[in-house]
C-alpha cells in the first residue's frame, strides 16, 4: 500500500468533491473533524456572484477547513481572475475551474461542461487566474461531452490547460450529455471510463491528475491509486459517497495517509461538532442548516434510523438548539445498549 504524500501531487491524494447545495461551510467543517488531510472543495460559485454578491455568505470559510479549495464557475477570463484574487484573499488554498457541470444554468451561461468544447477558452481562463493568484489553479472536467470522442476531447482540454500553466487536473471519468440527460442522470448514466484517465496520465506524467466518478469506498479509492501498467494516478475524489456515508472519512487518514484519524469514534465527531453548532446558532444560523449534513454519520449501525428521524423532525422546529443533537446521539447510545463510543473503524 502506498501511503502518504509525495511531492506536489500529494496535495490531491484524496479530496471530497464540490457538490451544489451540499459542500457548504458547515459541511466542510463537519468533514474536517474526521480527516486532517483530505482536500475539501466549496460548492461551485460563479465568478459574478463572488465579485458582486454577499461574499461572506457565499465563500466564507473557517481556519479549521484547510486545506480547502474554491471552485469557480464562469467563462470570462477577466472575471474569473478577479474572483480568484478574491478567493485567495479569503484564504483558499486552491482555485478550481468547473469544466464539468452539465446543468441548465451553466449551459445558459456557456460555462461548466460546455467549456469542454472550447479548450482554447479554458486555457485563457486558466492563464488569467494563474496570473492573478499565487495559490494553485486547477481544473475539474469530464472526459468529453455529447458526441465528442473522449480520446480527442480530453487530450485537447488537458493540453490547453497544461500550456496555460494549470497545476492539476481532476477528471470525472464520464462524458456529460448536455441534451437529453438531467444533471442527476449525468452522474450515473454515461458509462465510466477509468482507463481513459490512466491513458491521459501516461501521456502527461508530469501533470498531477486525480480521478472522480462512481467511487463508493476507500477500497475502491485504493485500487484506483494503485499503478496500472506502470501508470499511477495522483489522487481520487469522492462525491456522494463521502457526503451520504460520511463516516468513511474517518478512515481516510490512516488508510490513505498512514497517520492516525483525528477522532477515535463517531460519537466524538458529534461532541466536537457541538461547539461549532453552538457558535453558529449564536450567529443566527438555523440548526437544520448544520444537522442536515450529519444525517448519514451512523449509517447501518444500531440507532441510525432513530438518529436521522429525530434530527429531521426536531432540527427544523423554531427555537431548535443543540439539545436536539445531544438527544439524537443519546438515541444511538441507547440502541447500542451501552455507553461506549462508536469506534471509527
Amino acid at each position: 500500500m502506498n501511503k502518504g504524500k509525495a511531492g506536489k501531487s500529494g496535495a490531491w491524494r484524496f479530496s471530497v468533491a464540490p457538490m451544489m447545495d451540499w459542500t457548504d461551510r458547515h459541511c466542510r467543517f463537519f468533514h474536517r473533524l474526521m480527516t486532517r488531510h483530505a482536500r475539501l472543495y466549496t460548492e461551485m460559485v460563479t465568478a459574478g456572484a463572488v465579485i458582486h454578491g454577499d461574499r461572506a455568505r457565499l465563500i466564507g470559510l473557517s481556519r479549521a477547513e484547510h486545506p480547502v479549495a474554491l471552485q469557480l464557475g464562469g467563462a470570462d477570463p477577466a472575471a474569473l481572475a478577479e474572483a480568484a484574487r478574491i478567493g485567495e484573499d479569503f484564504g483558499y488554498d486552491e482555485i478550481n475551474l468547473n469544466v464539468g457541470c452539465p446543468s441548465d444554468r451553466v449551459q445558459g451561461g456557456q460555462f461548466g461542461a460546455c467549456l469542454m468544447a472550447t479548450p482554447g477558452l479554458v486555457a485563457d481562463c486558466v492563464a488569467a487566474m494563474k496570473a492573478a493568484v499565487h495559490v494553485p489553479v486547477t481544473v475539474k472536467c469530464r472526459i468529453g461531452i455529447d458526441d465528442q470522442d473522449p480520446e480527442e476531447s480530453l487530450d485537447a482540454l488537458a493540453d490547453a490547460a497544461v500550456a496555460a500553466g494549470v497545476d492539476a487536473l481532476t477528471v470525472h471519468a464520464r462524458k456529460a450529455w448536455l441534451k437529453g440527460l438531467s444533471p442527476r442522470e449525468n452522474r450515473d448514466i454515461p458509462p465510466l471510463d477509468y482507463g481513459r484517465v490512466f491513458r491521459l496520465k501516461a501521456r502527461l506524467p508530469g501533470l498531477p491528475i486525480a480521478i472522480n466518478g462512481g467511487i463508493r469506498t476507500l477500497a475502491e479509492a485504493e485500487a484506483l491509486l494503485a499503478p496500472r501498467g506502470g501508470v499511477r494516478l495522483d489522487g481520487v475524489m469522492l462525491g456522494r459517497a463521502a457526503y451520504q456515508d460520511p463516516h468513511l472519512l474517518a478512515a481516510v487518514d490512516p488508510v490513505l495517509f498512514g497517520v492516525p484519524a483525528p477522532v477515535a469514534s463517531l460519537d466524538e465527531v458529534i461532541e466536537r461538532f457541538v461547539p461549532y453548532i453552538e457558535a453558529q446558532l449564536a450567529a443566527g444560523v438555523r440548526l437544520s442548516a448544520m444537522t442536515r449534513h450529519i444525517l448519514g454519520l451512523y449509517q447501518a449501525v444500531p440507532g441510525a434510523r432513530a438518529f436521522r428521524r429525530h434530527l429531521s423532525v426536531e432540527a427544523v422546529k423554531p427555537g431548535a438548539d443543540v439539545r436536539v443533537v445531544r438527544d439524537a446521539l443519546a438515541l444511538v447510545v441507547s440502541a447500542r445498549g451501552d455507553h461506549a463510543l462508536r469506534a471509527v473503524a
